[in-house]
């Protein structure tokens, strides 16, 4: 990351004997993906406009166990998380936020039960609440008027409840918001969940991401919108196939990032 993105980590802070107002979960996906690096930059970007204080955990942060868990190895989730937890709380951690709706359901969900209690927070969410707080205000911008479909992250909505906040982020763009025929609580998944993301498809006639990148070719939109580093790449696989060139898929974080040209 560039000078202009300086990312604080959670060993620098500590030295210096203060505490941000939250961590930032970066997640494998954002931290080792080449398409997902540029959703953690663009989030990063809208925590310096918002004069957010945060750090992350840097070299000290490992996968959060989602993958083992959903795999059925649990020995290995448990060791994961074990590891985790205890450098968080080492570091008193209160709030996190993360752009990963995986990470997001594994830290709030999973992780009490093994002595990690905190306060989780998915970026939606968060930008949402700086929005509502005033210190963040977004302008339409080159997506004002764009048609934009949300694709439903299956641990962000069916799991957490979680599908106003992307909505409420995309309308205050000033786009036109248009709904797939499953949506909110009757999404359909990307295809790469339950550990999927890392195994080939089992036989069938189409894939899921085929399926679901069809569903959203029936509203017609401009852009594709994504809160989910897997989701984002399950859905351009889709549009490579079906529709290359005239649908681009985008994380929220993007969206507003780009919007404001930050």
């Amino acid at each position: 990351m560039s000078e202009q993105l300086k990312v604080p980590t959670m060993a620098e802070f500590h030295a210096q004997g203060i505490a941000p107002e939250v961590l930032f979960w970066v997640g494998c996906a954002g931290s080792f993906d080449d398409r997902a690096k540029k959703i953690t930059k663009a989030f990063v970007r809208i925590l310096h406009k918002a004069d957010v204080k945060f750090a992350v955990l840097g070299a000290e942060e490992s996968c959060t166990g989602d993958p083992a868990k959903r795999a059925g190895n649990e020995f290995l989730f448990q060791m994961q998380a074990v590891t985790n937890i205890e450098v968080l709380n080492a570091y008193e951690i209160k709030k996190i936020v993360t752009a990963c709706p995986h990470c997001f359901n594994t830290l709030k969900n999973e992780y009490p039960s093994l002595g990690g209690t905190y306060e989780v927070i998915h970026h939606t969410q968060f930008l949402k609440s700086l929005l509502d707080e005033g210190r963040l205000t977004i302008e339409g911008g080159q997506f004002k008027g764009k048609r934009i479909t949300f694709h439903d992250p299956c641990y962000l909505g069916r799991a957490n409840g979680v599908y106003e906040a992307p909505r409420d982020l995309i309308k205050k763009l000033d786009a036109e918001l248009v709904e797939m025929k499953n949506c909110r609580k009757k999404g359909l998944c990307c295809g790469a969940g339950g550990a999927q993301m890392f195994k080939d498809a089992e036989p069938g006639n189409k894939e899921i991401n085929i399926e679901r990148t069809e569903q959203a070719i029936e509203v017609q939109p401009e852009i594709i919108a994504a809160g989910c580093p897997f989701c984002n790449t399950m859905m351009t696989d889709g549009v490579k196939n079906k529709a290359e060139g005239q649908i681009e898929v985008l994380d929220i974080a993007e969206l507003i990032a780009n919007a404001d040209d930050l």
